[in-house]
């Protein structure tokens, strides 16, 4: 009822006939009951907050855009400044200086009044005119004293400023210890915050307190509460006779897990047959976890509070707790479990002719690694051979069947990019012993397959069923971001075909065109970081990278809360359940959860990246002074990043390089040497030495080595990259190269002038 009244005074005042009007203006307009007064206040009051509407220093109100003002989130940046992302998602992002700040801090929400306004590439710029709400009242970072006085370091490199910790709150507090600090005094204009410590989470600089700090960072909790885990213990960890009800019997037809050998929660095994009309039949069975966790109950509050699974090299922080995500619900062979399973009658062309969802209790035959299967498949290991010799005929037609779902959605257009995933090995103290690239094999292919197929059909189900769902969508990309992005190409001698709205195949071509260059991993994260990306939504829409018209999340409810609530949904919907009530109450909650989800996501992704940079660091400390080669993987105005082939990023300043002095042409995306000629982009290979790595800042530093400063700028290196011949052809590319000289050219002209 409140809601349905805040969107009809929001509509109001956003009409385009409005005029600001005060609140007493506004009880008239509207003809508010006196009773009601009181009510249309708080509305008021909440649609200020939430940034729709604004009250002016006159205390009217008003429609934000119409003032020139924008409501959105605050990115702060460690050197001050930061930027307005706008809520609306066709506004670009406003720049704002570090002394417009006003105090913001990153994440909070915001309303900013644009100051100078640009139709060229560039931000406009604005200023912070109101904080809305504080995204941060905890703070996790490290403890110093100066004098007589504390302060706490944010980790957070986006969060600017010391936290001023008086000494009697500080519990103690020694220097150089990690510590979660509660804000007492946001900061203000030439002010500090201030707050006071509440939890010590111990010395820096060890793996332990480091994963710890970044999950609080993030929000991340560890620990389950005693209730949640006084439920996940009271549920057996074995079948009892009443869940084996109603369900097909699936424990006879041959099925596995295929995974990598330190999985611990199993939630998918497949099955394949050959049907009698030379189709294949494949059974994708996923762990039943909505039998165990009850909407409502404390597993399930839990869980969504997490929303996902987090994955560190030497951890995993689980949505559940371990007595479902690695006991009653985790596939484990030669034992009874409950599942759904969808079965998919797919013909010789890999189209789904037919398809059934059923609920089922399966016995998986065996617990299957990667590694195993690709040794089967491809070394024709005789041992493996003949330890699974019943399975392997399924192996070979499940390899059989990916190829041809992966031909089939390469020939509608999804964008494989096919990125080498980082592997970090560590000690049994958490160090790590060795960086390098994680090898994708067919194994990890058949999997990949079969699972985006089960969700695509899935989706496409419930999608006609006409019912509350949860989708995964990856929304069309930007056409500027595109059309930077084809800037960006042109430096390789490559383009994306069209303008403005692109199908996915033209990025997919694109790929294909570099596939086994040294420039492929730059130009695919280039590419990946002109793209949205991909959410859940309880609105459907297509998925613009899979070039799917139906996907959602459905194959991973041990990990992945959206999979678990769809699973409740489809329970209810199989059952005959699935009333008007129930619909409506989905409608109600669905689109809370879809973006509560996606920003738990988020932060998952963004904690697990930063706990891989820390390691990384941790790393390469052990290799300072030592030789690598790598590729030019970002050109900025103070310097180049270049990555190694373990995938470890450092950074090559620009005062480090001191054989000349390099201008930065952010056009071309080079640096160019004034008086050399000297040219360096991405994608260039060069030898660097590592001279620091600093877990704290996630910073590995190089300098690029004697030899590669001294050598012929025009010359080619061992990959065939110069000034006039690039890429494997070795033919001459008028359109980059030669297109650099003239720029240079004619950027000399103009000082001669």
């Amino acid at each position: 009822m409140l809601e349905e009244r805040k969107e009809r005074i929001k509509g109001f005042i956003h009409d385009s006939s409005y005029h600001p009007l005060t609140f007493e203006e506004l009880v008239v307009s509207l003809d508010v009951p006196k009773e009601d007064i009181e009510l249309f206040r708080k509305c008021l009051d909440e649609l200020e907050q939430e940034g729709h509407i604004y009250k002016t220093k006159k205390n009217r109100y008003v429609a934000p855009e119409k003032i020139g003002l924008v409501t959105g989130t605050f990115q702060g940046h460690e050197r001050g400044f930061g930027f307005v992302l706008p809520d609306e998602p066709d506004q670009s992002d406003i720049f704002i200086q570090s002394d417009r700040v006003k105090g913001a801090m990153d994440g909070d929400r915001v309303i900013a009044r644009i100051v100078k306004f640009y139709n060229d590439d560039r931000h406009s710029e604005g200023e912070i005119v109101k904080i809305l709400s504080r995204a941060n009242d905890k703070i996790v970072g490290t403890f110093e004293k100066s004098y007589s006085v504390g302060y706490v370091v944010p980790d957070h490199r986006r969060i600017k400023g010391h936290i001023i910790v008086p000494l009697d709150r500080s519990m103690g507090a020694k220097p150089h210890q990690k510590v979660v600090v509660q804000i007492t005094r946001y900061p203000e204009p030439e002010r500090n915050a201030e707050g006071q410590i509440i939890e010590i989470l111990g010395d820096a600089d060890t793996t332990d307190v480091e994963a710890l700090s970044i999950l609080k960072a993030y929000k991340i909790p560890v620990e389950f509460p005693d209730e949640v885990l006084q439920e996940a213990r009271s549920i057996p960890q074995e079948l009892t006779p009443k869940d084996y009800a109603g369900r097909r019997d699936l424990r006879n037809l041959t099925m596995v897990t295929i995974d990598g050998e330190d999985a611990r929660d199993l939630d998918d095994a497949v099955s394949l047959e050959i049907t009698g009309n030379g189709n294949y039949l494949l059974g994708v069975h996923i762990a039943d976890v909505s039998h165990y966790v009850k909407e409502n109950s404390p597993l399930d509050k839990e869980a969504l509070k997490r929303g996902t699974s987090v994955y560190f090299p030497d951890r995993v922080i689980p949505m559940l707790p371990k007595e479902l995500s690695n006991g009653i619900c985790s596939l484990n062979p030669k034992v009874d479990r409950l599942a759904f399973s969808v079965f998919m009658e797919i013909d010789p062309l890999g189209r789904v002719i037919n398809h059934e969802i059923v609920e089922s209790v399966i016995n998986v035959n065996e617990r299957m690694t990667y590694t195993d299967v690709y040794k089967i498949l491809e070394e024709r290991d005789q041992d493996l051979i003949e330890r699974y010799r019943p399975l392997v005929p399924m192996f070979e037609k499940m390899k059989e069947l990916a190829l041809i779902l992966m031909k089939r959605r390469s020939l509608r257009g999804a964008i494989d990019f096919d990125f080498e995933e980082t592997k970090i090995t560590v000690d049994e103290n958490g160090k790590p012993v060795n960086i390098g690239k994680y090898e994708i094999t067919i194994a990890n292919k058949i999997i990949e397959e079969f699972m985006l197929l089960c969700n695509e059909t899935v989706s496409e189900h419930f999608y006609w069923a006409d019912i509350p769902f949860v989708y995964r969508i990856h929304e069309d990309p930007d056409p500027d971001k595109i059309k930077r992005l084809n800037e960006f190409l042109f430096n390789f001698g490559v383009r994306i075909k069209g303008s403005g709205h692109v199908h996915p195949r033209a990025l997919q071509d694109v790929l294909d065109k570099v596939k086994g260059t040294p420039q492929e991993r730059i130009i695919s994260t280039m590419m990946l970081r002109s793209l949205q990306k991909a959410k859940y939504s309880d609105e459907h829409t297509w998925h613009f990278g899979l070039a799917a018209d139906y996907y959602s999340h459905f194959t991973s409810p041990i990990r992945r809360y959206p999979d678990l609530i769809i699973h409740r949904i489809m329970k209810e919907y199989l059952h005959g359940k699935f009333d008007e009530q129930r619909n409506e109450h989905y409608s109600a909650i669905l689109p809370d959860v879809t973006k509560h989800c996606s920003e738990r996501e988020r932060s998952a992704e963004e904690a697990e990246r930063e706990y891989e940079a820390m390691l990384k660091a941790v790393y390469m400390q052990e290799h300072i002074g030592e030789t690598f080669t790598g590729i030019v993987s970002g050109i900025t105005s103070f310097g180049m990043f270049v990555e190694l082939e373990n995938t470890v990023e450092g950074l090559i300043r620009l005062t480090s390089m001191d054989d000349d002095f390099y201008e930065y042409d952010e056009k071309m995306q080079v640096l160019i040497g004034v008086r050399t000629g000297r040219i360096y982009r991405i994608g260039d290979t060069v030898e660097v030495v590592v001279t620091n790595a600093d877990p704290k800042t996630r910073q590995v530093d190089f300098v690029l080595t004697v030899n590669a400063r001294e050598a012929d700028p025009y010359a080619e290196d061992s990959n065939g990259n110069g000034m006039k011949k690039r890429g494997k052809s070795g033919k001459k590319k008028k359109n980059t190269d030669n297109k650099v000289l003239e720029h240079i050219n004619g950027k000399k002209k103009k000082r001669k002038k």
